[in-house]
């Protein structure tokens, strides 16, 4: 919940010309709703793509508050986060929930990056896979094959969110690969070979490369560094 609309209009001003031509990464945007149709003219005719941080399973009605798929669109929106750390904390969203919206979502033509990923108190406790593993399998729940290249997952260790600590590479690599290999098990090999693993927990400049570098870390999913245009342009470069 960052930047005013004139703010993210000038972020992405500022972040035009640092990716321009660079064509073999997916760059996407996501500003609050409220910036989401200024942002979209501003990057129009670009190769960012525009993303929302959250929608709603239903298109229109009587749920004051909520924004539909179909409103993001009209907004400029090909993406929408679903199942950010920051959702299940502090909004309570659950695994089944989460499943209801990515799979509206999807009907609705946006693509998704669904997140997952564990606590601190998970992880030392020793539950992360059986966390991780109620994500995966709960959350993408009735996928095809087909949905699948509409979705990205997102793999945010909650304890490295916004801390700055940052989880090592082999964490990371440790991480994706059990990931990895829940979506082998439970959709195939040809959808676990194909899916995007982003990595979301404290990626900046001084770390994306090494991070990307891993063979099932295919990308990030940035917070505060995407706050800078040459912070996210440099981890945009460091994907090449």
């Amino acid at each position: 919940m960052n930047m005013h609309i004139g703010e993210a209009v000038a972020l992405v001003n500022d972040l035009k010309p640092l990716v321009a031509g660079i064509d073999g990464v997916d760059i996407v945007v996501c500003p609050v709703f409220t910036a989401l149709h200024a942002v979209s003219q501003t990057i129009d005719g670009t190769n960012i793509q525009l993303g929302a941080q959250n929608c709603y399973t239903k298109e229109s009605g009587a749920y004051t508050g909520e924004v539909s798929p179909q409103f993001l669109q009209d907004a400029g929106c090909s993406w929408v986060i679903i199942g950010h750390s920051e959702r299940r904390q502090y909004f309570g969203e659950s695994n089944a929930f989460l499943n209801e919206k990515l799979k509206f979502a999807l009907s609705a033509g946006l693509k998704v990056m669904f997140c997952i990923g564990e606590t601190l108190e998970e992880r030392e406790s020793g539950n992360m896979d059986d966390v991780l593993r109620s994500q995966v399998l709960e959350g993408l729940a009735g996928l095809s094959e087909a949905d699948f290249a509409s979705v990205s997952i997102a793999y945010e260790p909650v304890w490295a969110i916004g801390t700055g600590v940052t989880a090592t590479p082999e964490q990371a690599e440790d991480a994706h690969a059990f990931v990895r290999n829940l979506v082998k098990e439970q959709f195939g090999p040809s959808v676990a070979d194909n899916v995007r693993i982003q990595y979301g927990g404290s990626m900046k400049p001084d770390n994306a490369a090494e991070l990307m570098a891993k063979p099932n870390v295919d990308g990030g999913l940035i917070g505060g560094a995407s706050l800078k245009a040459d912070s996210f342009a440099a981890i945009v470069k460091a994907a090449c």
